[in-house]
């Protein structure tokens, strides 16, 4: 049925169970250093809206770097706490930011299984992520995910971001493949399933249970061809 499957990377391929309790601490450490640290419910009632206004505005965006949008994050949050926030402390978060992130993303229990089976399946694996290259390559080669995938894509490497139909461009003609010979797996409705099913993809949406996807502007509303909460589930459908 497929000749091939394009796999996101965050929410699809590794978890982010951890991600809201590792970058809490690190806001939080970041206004004990600005000065506004006795008051964390503000702090963290003023990121929320920051977010909420950069996604809007990075949603009209074809390309841009991932930390460029959390750094604009956080100089908004701090912007609406009315704090002036130093360079170094800037520099340093942007720092801890990317390390601590990319650190607590750990691949999901039936991954390394389920990409094995595929692959061996003679199916064309890819990851296709809207990350940036400093978060993307060191998960690879930390979680030994290079061995399944026959190639990797970066929005950084392709110059445009999901859901914007160049990244899926780049994305088929490393593979060769046409699109309708791809079936896309991703968890963000907007990114993933609006995305790719405009080149002309089949998609799977991968429901985490409890987890929001991130950086969703809800302007674009789409239903997967299907729907999976394990990747272990895509077996049934190749």
């Amino acid at each position: 049925m497929f000749k091939g499957i394009f796999f996101d990377l965050g929410g699809t391929l590794v978890s982010y169970h951890k991600v809201n309790r590792t970058h809490a601490p690190l806001l939080l450490e970041a206004a004990t250093r600005i000065g506004v640290g006795d008051d964390i419910e503000a702090v963290k009632l003023a990121y929320a809206r920051a977010v909420q206004e950069q996604t809007a505005l990075y949603a009209t965006k074809d390309y841009y770097l991932h930390r460029d949008f959390f750094q604009d994050s956080f100089r908004r949050c701090f912007s609406l706490l009315g704090a002036p926030i130093e360079s170094a402390i800037e520099a340093w978060y942007q720092h801890e930011h990317v390390t601590r992130i990319r650190d607590c993303l750990e691949v999901k229990p039936d991954c390394h299984a389920t990409l094995g089976a595929l692959r061996a399946k003679q199916l064309y694996l890819s990851i296709a992520s809207n990350i940036d290259d400093d978060m993307l390559d060191p998960i690879i080669k930390r979680e030994g995910l290079a061995r399944h995938f026959h190639d990797w894509t970066s929005s950084e490497g392709a110059r445009s971001c999901k859901p914007h139909r160049r990244f899926f461009e780049v994305c088929l003609e490393k593979s060769g493949l046409a699109a309708h010979d791809v079936l896309f797996v991703g968890d963000s409705p907007e990114h993933d399933i609006a995305g790719a099913h405009a080149v002309g993809m089949a998609t799977a949406l991968i429901v985490n249970a409890g987890i929001v996807p991130p950086l969703q502007s809800k302007q674009i509303a789409l239903e997967p061809d299907y729907t999976i909460h394990s990747l272990s589930e895509l077996m049934r459908l190749v």
